[in-house]
């Protein structure tokens, strides 16, 4: 494992990898700590701003390019940016089942699924863990 090849890319790649990194411990946190709490909301709101960096970060990063300068992921990163006032809204509005539900979804699909597509073969972070 070497942070080199990410230390030596666009600064707006290690900033997204950073932040992802961060959210991603943030959001096991979220899931083992108790809800409704002080901490929760803190670390919540946190994790919302976090997230609002991946996401917006992610439109500066064109290492895959399907549509211009853009592949699928961007889409990942609308429909987060989207729904993240959304899911605050919903526990703002005491729709905790909801808030829940969406919470979730964006820490699966935007942090985990995402997250995993970064480790194949031939992307940045795929070097960074397993060397060359």
């Amino acid at each position: 494992m070497s942070l080199a090849p990410l230390l030596e890319a666009a600064p707006t790649i290690p900033l997204h990898a950073f932040a992802a990194i961060v959210v991603f411990v943030l959001g096991l946190v979220q899931f083992a700590a108790p809800k409704g709490t002080l901490p929760h909301r803190t670390i919540g709101w946190i994790w919302v701003v976090l997230m609002v960096v991946v996401a917006a970060s992610s439109f500066w990063i064109h290492t895959i390019r399907l549509v211009g300068p853009f592949s699928p992921i961007h889409l990942l990163s609308i429909l987060t940016l989207v729904a993240l006032p959304l899911a605050v809204w919903r526990a703002h509005t005491h729709r905790i089942a909801d808030h829940r539900r969406m919470m979730t979804l964006m820490f699966a699909g935007a942090l985990v699924v995402a997250g995993l597509f970064t480790l194949l073969p031939g992307r940045l972070m795929h070097r960074v863990i397993f060397g060359v």
